[in-house]
């Protein structure tokens, strides 16, 4: 039965990562790293690397602490509470559980350690220009021409692609929609160029130009055609996180907001005072509480082997919205300071969108999720 009581053990994790986050990378830090070319907060990344937060998930075996994806709820959920500016989600959760799941062991022995470490940044290049997150939409090619490979395309998307040390790369190699295999790109590999892009939540994301890109067929990770099903076995774990990352935000864009309206007095009383203020922060707490029971159920499914691929886009489908829609409502009531640079909840309100429309955005859950209600 699922348990919504966190052990002691649980809540000394989050205080931890609660801690170190406003302690490494405070408001002021996140602010200074937006558009950064490297984007990442190091002094935290470090910290977290040295107590094995970074291998979190990963098995004991491979330098990780082995914990569940409970454990990794709770720290996302700090995670977006703190924006944390660090590449956890693509190098810890992404690019180590493909390598976990389709790595020879020679690659899952001398690659896991350094992921679990921190000590080597991978980040997945996946998503490419004008094309979706389905199979189809890969299209950037890979032809093996003897004992290497050789990759052509583009793709957008890649975060923290300058300061990682390899991409992985998504790379069709036949006609069929699932003729797709993951390579392993060191990011100073010939013919691989960056050119940083500008997002809405300034989040150091780069397009990666692929021209003749030779590497060893050594480099892929699985056999060859498992590469999508590999991609999709970590998608749907992975976006519980993304979904506790959001709700993470979205409790703290609400605490800030209530605070405020508690605050800012108009006519001679509080904002707060307003029924259809007061009632506005209602809903969203309401909203909020529901996404949360969502993902921590989702997370638990998981932990006990069932089945998530209903749960998991359910998960990332409703916290989309719900942060997004709580840090909009939260824009008007603190009116127009709200989009100065000053304050905060304009950080959580432009986060709240780009998350939402990353790693599966609306329709590819409502996708997935219509495929397991119509059968």
């Amino acid at each position: 039965m699922l348990n919504l009581d966190f052990s002691e053990e649980q809540e000394m994790l989050r205080d931890m990562v609660r801690g170190v986050c406003a302690q490494h990378a405070p408001f002021e830090k996140v602010r200074e790293l937006e558009d950064d070319p490297d984007g990442i907060a190091t002094e935290l990344w470090d910290q977290l690397g040295e107590l094995g937060v970074t291998g979190l998930m990963l098995p004991e075996e491979y330098g990780g602490s082995g914990m569940s994806l409970i454990e990794g709820v709770i720290v996302y959920e700090e995670l977006g509470r703190s924006l944390a500016p660090v590449p956890h989600f693509v190098s810890s959760v992404l690019s180590a559980g493909a390598i976990l799941r389709g790595g020879t062991d020679e690659q899952k022995s001398s690659l896991l350690p350094e992921l679990a470490a921190g000590s080597t940044i991978i980040t997945p290049a996946w998503l490419e220009p004008d094309n979706g997150y389905s199979p189809k939409g890969v299209q950037l090619t890979a032809t093996v021409d003897g004992d290497h490979a050789v990759l052509n395309g583009s793709k957008m998307h890649v975060y923290f692609a300058r300061a990682a040390d390899q991409m992985l790369v998504l790379a069709r190699t036949g006609d069929a929609p699932t003729d797709i295999d993951l390579f392993l790109v060191p990011t100073d590999t010939t013919g691989v160029t960056l050119e940083q892009r500008m997002s809405i939540s300034s989040d150091t994301q780069y397009r990666v130009e692929f021209a003749d890109v030779s590497v060893p067929v050594a480099n892929r990770i699985g056999a060859a055609g498992t590469g999508w099903a590999t991609w999709d076995d970590v998608m749907l774990e992975a976006v519980i996180l993304a979904s506790a990352q959001a709700m993470g935000g979205a409790d703290y864009a609400l605490e800030i907001t209530a605070q405020y309206s508690k605050d800012r007095e108009q006519f001679d009383k509080a904002l707060a005072e307003f029924q259809a203020i007061s009632h506005g922060l209602a809903d969203a707490r309401t909203e909020l509480d529901g996404g949360k029971i969502l993902v921590y159920e989702a997370a638990w499914a998981q932990s006990q082997g069932k089945d998530i691929s209903r749960l998991a886009p359910m998960a990332k489908l409703f916290t989309g919205t719900v942060y997004r829609d709580l840090t909009a409502m939260a824009q008007q009531i603190f009116g127009g300071v709200g989009f100065t640079l000053e304050y905060d909840i304009q950080l959580y309100f432009r986060r709240a969108k780009q998350l939402q429309i990353s790693w599966w955005d609306k329709a590819t859950c409502e996708e997935r999720v219509a495929e397991s209600v119509l059968g």
